[in-house]
């Protein structure tokens, strides 16, 4: 599979040696906007776009992607306010877009536990829920895709809770997403219930970035031959799961 990488940062160069792994050709590297113009055409046909950009730019890069028929995964977060608009250009040009807020098995586990975990304590009295998210400190956005998923999961299964802030709160209609920045951190998630007698914890740590590139890689294998968008619920539905 030819494969074009759209951001060359920390994830995107893992990206690229799973990529060379499991046997792909990484046929281009892009980690500006110029550097699109510069493709040549004879690099499009028959590859998919890994995208691990910046929120700013993941949604040219994904709607240049559909102007040339190309499939593309992105891992970027930060810019999901656009995935309507984004989804009906997917549609009106027949293209692929799989997006995932993170990619890793373990963390896709962790948001099927803690919808049910939700569920059961919307119900709990005395317990007070909160998220936290810490990364190291290049990470753009905040809170993390994965603590908004994970957030948002929360709040359908407990309608006591109207909205998210990012900062500490005791409004009782919040739910606290506190987002820490620190060192080299490649991703910690931790759902939090509290009571004045004891404190219920759901935590995931990712020890290193491999599992994320891993998961991307997959997907680009995944979405070959298939249009339209896709999420980790359809990769995973396809292995069984």
């Amino acid at each position: 599979m030819k494969i074009i990488i759209s951001g060359h940062g920390r994830m995107g160069k893992t990206v690229e040696a799973i990529c060379r792994q499991r046997g792909h050709d990484v046929v281009a590297i892009v980690d500006n906007p110029a550097g699109w113009q510069a493709l040549p055409e004879r690099l499009l046909p028959g590859t998919v776009v890994i995208d691990f950009s910046i929120p700013e730019e993941a949604v040219n890069n994904i709607l240049y992607s559909f102007g040339h028929g190309l499939p593309v995964v992105t891992g970027t977060t930060g810019w999901y306010d656009e995935l309507a608009s984004v989804g009906k250009a997917c549609a009106d040009a027949s293209g692929t877009l799989f997006y995932a807020p993170n990619f890793s098995l373990g963390v896709n586990i962790l948001f099927h536990v803690n919808r049910m975990l939700a569920k059961i304590m919307a119900s709990a009295e005395g317990y007070r829920t909160s998220i936290s998210e810490t990364h190291h400190i290049h990470k753009l956005d905040a809170p993390s895709g994965t603590a908004l998923h994970l957030a948002e999961d929360i709040m359908k299964e407990n309608p006591k809770l109207k909205r998210w802030e990012n900062r500490d709160s005791n409004a009782k209609d919040v739910l606290p997403v506190i987002s820490y920045r620190e060192g080299e951190v490649p991703g910690t998630h931790e759902v939090v219930y509290d009571s004045d007698v004891d404190r219920l914890t759901l935590k995931h740590e990712a020890k290193n970035r491999k599992g994320f590139a891993l998961g991307a890689v997959l997907a680009a294998e995944f979405v070959q031959g298939k249009k339209g968008v896709f999420a980790m619920d359809d990769f995973l539905k396809s292995m069984g799961m």
